[in-house]
Formats: C-alpha cells, sequence, structure tokens
C-alpha cells in the first residue's frame, strides 16, 4: 500500500517515496457532523429537555433482557403505535431507508444522507447516540446540520399535548427513545422532507422505528451484525441477526454490508427470501473496493479509495469511483462507504435520480465526530496539550476495537502510541483490550471513568477495567506495568521503561479518574520518552468519552 508518511506532532506530515499527492476535491458546507453545535442546555429547550429526562431513558439504565427480540419480552411495539396514530402516523407522509446492524449503521446512513443531498434531495436523516447535544440525532434539509433549536421547541410545543395523552395512555411507560422516535418521524413530515434515512437504535425487530410499511420503505440496510447486547438480543449471534432481519419488508430489496459469517449471512437471505426481498450485498466477489494510501485533508489524514460495485443477481448495479477521497478513516470505513453506493445504486435502480458524481461527493463530503477523528491543534492547546497529536474514537466492540488497531497502524505504524480508555458496563471489555494491546509502540494504558448517557449507572469502574486488562494481557503473553499515575515521573527519571517495540518493552498500565488527566500524563510520557520521534494520544472506549473530550474543547 503506498502510503503517507509518519503523522507527527501537529499534524505535520513527512513525506516518503510512492506518496498520494493527488490533489483532494473541496468539500462543500455540507457535512453530516454530529457536535459543534449549540449545547442542548440553550434555555430555549429547557422545558422540553426536563420532559425527556422524566421518561425512562434505556441509554442510562441499561436494556433489558430479550428486550430487542421478537418475543414476549420484547419491547411493544404495539405502544409506538399507537403514539403515531395519534399523531397522524407522520412515518407515512415519507419514503424511507431504515438501516441496522451492530457496527457501521451511523457511518452508513451519514454517507448515504450526503449522497442524497449531493442529489438535491431535500432528506431527513435520524441517528444514536448524539455526542454534544441531542438535536445531533435529527437533522433535516440540504445542509445536514442538527435540527434548530427554534425549530425542535416549536414542533415539541405543537404536539405536546398528544405526547401527555400518550404517556397517560400508557400508564407511563414511553420511553425517551419511542417519544424521541415520534417527534424525528413529526418533524420529517412536517418538512416534507423527498426521503428520510432511519438508523434503528437496538436491533430492529422490536426497536421503535420498526414501524415503517413496506409502502414507505424503499430499501433496509443490515451493516453487520456482531455480539453487541446479546442479552437483550437473545444470547447469541443467530438471534441478534434474527433481530435486525426484523427490518426487511416483504417486496423491499434489503443491502447487506458485511462480510458476515456464513451460517449468519444465510439467516438474513432466508429472511429476505421469505418477504420476496432482493438481495444486494456490499461485500458481493464481483465488488472491489481498496484503499490506494493516504492523503492530507486540511491538515488531517483522509484515504484515497477506489470503489468498484459489479452486482448481477437480483439486481444489476455497476458503478466505478476511482480515487475517492474519505475523511472517515480505516477499512472498515471504506467497506461502510461501500455498502451506502450500494444502496444508491439500489435507490436509483428503483427510479430516483441519483448520478455517479452525487455518489462521489457525498462519500467524501462525510465526516462523524468520534470516528477516527483527529483534534485541532487548537482544540489540544483547548485540553493544555499544545503541539500534541490526539485521536478521538468511539470504538466499544472487540470488532471496533481491531479496526481501530489497523488504522493506527496504517496512519502512524512508527508512533509512540498513549491509550485513554472509558467504557460502559455491557460491553466486551476482555476483548476490547485484547485487540488493542495487539498494537505496536503502546507505551501506556490509562484507565479512567465517564458518565454514560449523563449516568453513573452504566459506568464502568477502573477497578474492572484494570482487572480485564490484565487478564487479556496475560492471555496474550504481555506484560504490564502496573503502576500509579504518582510513580511515572520516577519511573520515567530511573529509565525503568525501555523504549517501545523493544523486546523488554513493558506499557504501563495505570488508573486516572480524569480524562484530561489522564491525556496530560501520557502526554508527559510522549514528550520525555519520544524525542524525535512521533507520538499519538489515543482516547477510545465509547462515544461517552468522545463527548467527554470535545465538550472540555468546546467550553474553553
Amino acid at each position: 500500500m503506498k502510503i503517507l508518511g509518519v503523522l507527527t506532532r501537529g499534524f505535520i506530515f513527512t513525506r516518503r517515496d510512492a506518496l498520494v499527492s493527488a490533489p483532494c476535491r473541496i468539500f462543500s458546507n455540507q457535512f453530516f457532523r454530529r457536535g459543534f453545535s449549540a449545547d442542548s442546555g440553550d434555555p430555549e429547550l429547557k422545558e422540553f429537555m426536563d420532559y425527556m429526562d422524566n421518561l425512562k431513558n434505556f441509554e442510562k439504565s441499561g436494556v433489558p433482557k430479550g428486550a430487542g427480540t421478537d418475543s414476549k419480552d420484547g419491547f411493544d411495539l404495539g405502544r409506538m403505535r399507537r403514539l403515531m396514530e395519534l399523531l397522524g402516523n407522520p412515518q407515512s407522509r415519507f419514503k424511507a431507508v431504515h438501516v441496522a446492524g451492530t457496527k457501521g449503521k451511523g457511518s452508513t446512513a451519514a454517507f448515504i444522507s450526503n449522497i442524497l443531498r449531493a442529489e438535491g434531495y431535500l432528506v431527513g436523516c435520524y441517528t444514536s447516540p448524539h455526542i454534544q447535544t441531542i438535536r445531533e440525532r435529527i437533522s433535516v434539509g440540504r445542509s445536514g446540520k442538527p435540527v434548530s433549536v427554534k425549530a425542535l421547541n416549536y414542533l415539541f410545543q405543537r404536539i405536546k399535548k398528544v405526547l401527555d395523552q400518550a404517556v397517560e395512555l400508557e400508564n407511563g411507560c414511553l420511553s425517551h427513545f419511542e417519544v424521541f422516535t415520534a417527534i424525528a418521524f413529526s418533524l420529517f413530515a412536517q418538512e416534507n422532507v423527498d426521503i428520510a434515512i432511519i438508523e434503528a437504535g437496538l436491533g430492529g425487530a422490536r426497536d421503535a422505528t420498526n414501524i415503517i410499511s413496506s409502502s414507505g420503505l424503499v430499501a433496509s440496510i443490515i451493516t453487520t451484525v456482531g455480539a453487541e447486547h446479546l442479552a437483550a438480543l437473545g444470547g447469541s449471534l443467530e438471534s441478534i441477526a434474527i433481530a435486525k432481519s426484523g427490518i426487511i419488508k416483504y417486496g423491499r430489496p434489503v443491502v447487506l454490508g458485511g462480510p458476515f459469517l456464513p451460517h449468519i449471512e444465510h439467516i438474513l437471505r432466508d429472511k429476505a427470501s421469505s418477504m420476496s426481498a432482493s438481495v444486494v450485498s456490499a461485500s458481493d466477489p464481483g465488488n472491489r473496493s481498496k484503499i490506494k494510501g493516504l492523503c492530507n485533508l486540511y491538515g488531517k489524514p483522509g484515504q484515497v479509495c477506489d470503489i468498484v460495485i459489479q452486482i448481477e443477481k437480483d439486481l444489476q448495479l455497476f458503478i466505478e469511483l476511482f480515487d475517492v477521497k474519505l475523511s472517515m478513516l480505516g477499512s472498515h470505513q471504506l467497506q461502510n462507504a461501500a455498502t451506502a453506493t450500494c444502496a444508491a445504486l439500489c435507490l436509483r435502480y428503483q427510479g430516483l435520480k441519483i448520478s455517479d458524481g452525487s455518489i462521489l461527493i457525498g462519500l467524501e463530503n462525510t465526516y462523524l465526530l468520534g470516528r477516527s477523528q483527529f483534534l485541532t491543534s487548537r482544540e489540544a492547546e483547548a485540553l493544555g496539550l499544545p503541539g500534541a497529536t490526539i485521536l478521538l474514537d468511539g470504538a466499544h466492540t472487540k470488532e471496533s476495537a481491531k479496526a481501530l488497531a489497523d488504522t493506527i497502524q496504517m496512519i502512524v505504524p512508527k508512533a509512540k502510541l498513549i491509550l485513554v480508555v472509558a467504557m460502559a458496563s455491557d460491553k466486551d471489555h476482555l476483548g476490547f483490550a485484547r485487540e488493542l494491546l495487539s498494537v505496536k509502540n503502546l507505551e501506556a494504558i490509562f484507565l479512567t471513568e465517564v458518565e454514560i448517557a449523563g449516568d453513573k449507572s452504566r459506568m464502568t469502574s477502573t477497578a474492572l477495567l484494570k482487572d480485564c486488562w490484565i487478564k487479556a494481557s496475560e492471555e496474550i503473553g504481555a506484560t504490564l506495568l502496573d503502576y500509579g499515575v504518582a510513580d511515572m515521573e520516577k519511573l520515567l527519571q530511573q529509565s525503568v521503561v525501555h523504549s517501545a517495540g523493544g523486546p523488554d518493552h513493558q506499557p504501563i498500565l495505570t488508573i486516572e479518574t480524569s480524562v484530561v488527566a489522564s491525556m496530560r500524563a501520557g502526554d508527559g510520557i510522549l514528550r520525555a520518552k519520544a524525542g524525535n520521534q512521533s507520538g499519538i494520544i489515543v482516547v477510545t472506549g465509547s462515544l461517552h468519552i468522545v463527548s467527554s473530550v470535545l465538550g472540555f474543547t468546546k467550553d474553553k
């Protein structure tokens, strides 16, 4: 692979032979972003936020066992349908693309939304979770910006009496996600969007978003199937696949991202067959997508890719896109881009006007906070880390940890690495740790804590995380130096810790209650040990720790 040289402190690139130096296309202002918007604490939204905070929020408390399965334990979709009926069934007044999947559904939704915006469509997009403000979950129009305070507050005030009535009829059982989904669908109908891209919250079959009829569905997308939310989705990969296949509707095409394990893909294809739904696979052998190298996109790394789709079964789809410059980094994001491209071709096959140029522009104009996101020099300074190279990534599963590890190795293969990690309690902490311990040049791991969705009930203690990282290191035959932060300076002064990558190198494992303090201590290690080499601080484990860091930069 042709690659750009090591990314050094302050985003300075050094060039090597075979540098990918083709000029990058100019980005429009139609970025699909999560964050950098007015805080949801705006006084105009206080009544709305107080109202939402009084509803049951499973993002804070955790999802009950079996809640996402199509069984007696599953969420009651009848409750959602009754709410929508009281609101006049707004979901019947727009066409929709429904996206489910363990990983990649938010990125894929962003890609397809921007493709449609580039073509000139008025697009509604509904995703979760948010990073800085709840308004990020809804975007309407051609800009991709979060719904405005004014628009959200106006709609809430208009339908509040109906929401009150619904809450009373359901004996207070309506959840935060159900009500906010209803608000999003109502806004899309009110704004008369041409099409809406809807991301499922959990699973698919019993998700509150799964009230879209086959007549309103243009296509469904299932990105990946992995072992997350196991208890809520039935306890196995097979049950998760069944739950996610619940978004497939009769006679409507389904796009599969993948790649999937053979028996999992068989479950999805069987469901599609039973629903007379055509299947389009982004992992079809005829599709050829590859990362050709890296490029500099406005001082930050991007990747140059080729995306070639050639599908002949069920639907005949074809496109060749060369030298696509993606801000979304990693092979997993290339797969998400290919999945979105397949979806766009699927829509075009059904008669929607979508040019190859719009697909290219939409892919290149897509950027999400917290997905392999490098902070700017100004943001690093706001954290008290001038000159530091800081990467934020919301990875929180074993699979996404591997994707992050691969992306780090691709972008900064020789950089010394500091990890700052905080996670929710219902994640595979051990699998996550195993993947990141495989990264080369690892100097230290700082384990910390952040609230999950503004609450401590799903927060994982640093003590539990520490036990998991020690166990993971033992399983892969690695050795970690278990020290407190106070011992760091003494260790460095005494040269107890060898240089990363040496035969006797042992990364430091430590606990620090503050995310920013962890980053600053990690920066001290890099400055003391990296010398002329580059170093990078990677903050990961959840989108909530990303939110914490971005919130701090915003407040400065």
